[in-house]
């Protein structure tokens, strides 16, 4: 996407019709994907308003009206459930401010489609785990994320990437990858390419069990990361879900999966030394306990008897995608250094195989926390 310009800007400002003055303008957050902006407005009585306004990402996702028609659902719905418990709205969900024409968006004379949201106010959100309380209380609040979508019906939801965690389809475009060989990187990756091919069980795992209809479909995050938990600064309680671009039906595994896959290794998720990579038991007991508390009973026995293998299938996924991209001339990931995907692939496979080597202690962390 082209850099975003002044007039480009002041343009979808103006046509929003915030109410009051604009004070502060700023570039925000450390997403990738989409341009993000902190607004800041003061009214007449000396308040003060602060809006998030985003350029949405067409590259990414092509479909930005169904996406929103996605976040508009679920928002919506969760507005209500968290009224009938007696929380606080504003705070507890994402609220999107109407365009101008009352739709949820608004395209500019570029073509361009944003989206503004309400600011959660004295809260924060964390790129990293700073403290393991801070991953506990993201488990909880995406635990309680499927609380209250657990009646929410899934189905009707648009696939915002078609295909995101299919694991399967996922595997045929690595194989696909691997014949063509556009960049003549195979021959040095031989033992990557062995590591998948030997786990295509694992691929097909999720996918056979939905066919033969023992898993059912849920609203699901698909980006379950902690710094898309918003962290109130009073109670330290995880209080809000944001980014809700990839929400859409799956499988509760995966999203509990992916946190494992990124919270709780003990390396980051290109590190080079390989002898630093493993999965960290202590945190993975932590976040399991969280997760299972917070969805409060909406799970069946199958969902949480699988959790391990969520966060297998997601790490293996994770990798073999880095792989995939590696091979094909890294195209899709963005690389900051050469063979940076394949750092990345290598730190995924040295996790799985960890998890492989402590899946009886898994299996019993999680029939501890159930």
């Amino acid at each position: 996407m082209a850099a975003v310009k002044e007039e480009q800007l002041q343009e979808v400002i103006d046509n929003f019709k915030y109410k009051g003055t604009l004070t502060d303008k700023r570039p925000y957050g450390s997403g990738h994907i989409n341009d993000t902006y902190l607004l800041t407005f003061e009214d007449e009585a000396g308040g003060e308003m602060r809006i998030i306004l985003q350029r949405m990402n067409k590259t990414v996702f092509p479909k930005p009206v169904e996406l929103m028609e996605n976040i508009m659902n679920v928002t919506s719905y969760l507005r209500k459930r968290i009224v009938e418990r007696g929380g606080d709205p504003l705070r507890e969900t994402l609220n999107v401010i109407p365009g101008p024409d009352g739709k949820a968006y608004y395209v500019d004379s570029e073509g361009e489609y944003w989206r503004s949201y309400i600011f959660i106010t004295d809260a924060v959100s964390y790129d990293q785990v700073e403290k393991p309380e801070h991953f506990y209380q993201s488990a909880v609040a995406f635990g309680n994320f499927q609380q209250l979508l657990a009646e929410f019906p899934a189905e009707t939801l648009h696939e915002t990437i078609e295909g995101f965690h299919d694991t399967k389809a996922r595997f045929a475009v690595f194989k696909k990858a691997v014949e063509e060989d556009k960049m003549g990187r195979a021959a040095s990756v031989q033992k990557e390419i062995e590591f998948v091919l030997e786990r295509e069980d694992v691929a097909d795992y999720f996918g056979d069990l939905q066919a033969k209809g023992e898993l059912p479909l849920r609203v699901t995050h698909n980006d379950t990361k902690l710094n898309n938990i918003m962290i109130d600064n009073e109670s330290g309680k995880g209080i809000c879900v944001i980014d809700l671009d990839t929400v859409m039906p799956g499988l509760v595994m995966n999203d509990f999966g992916d946190s494992i896959r990124f919270g709780a290794s003990t390396a980051a998720e290109d590190e080079q030394d390989l002898s630093k990579v493993s999965l960290k038991l202590e945190l993975f007991e932590l976040y399991a306990k969280g997760f299972i508390e917070g969805c409060g009973g909406r799970l069946t026995e199958k969902e949480i008897e699988l959790m391990p293998m969520g966060a297998k299938v997601m790490t293996f996924e994770c990798g073999m995608r880095f792989l995939t991209d590696y091979l094909q001339g890294d195209t899709y990931f963005k690389i900051h250094r050469t063979h940076h995907n394949l750092d990345r692939c290598r730190t995924q496979f040295k996790l799985v195989e960890d998890m492989e080597n402590k899946w009886y202690t898994m299996q019993e962390i999680i029939k501890k926390c159930n």
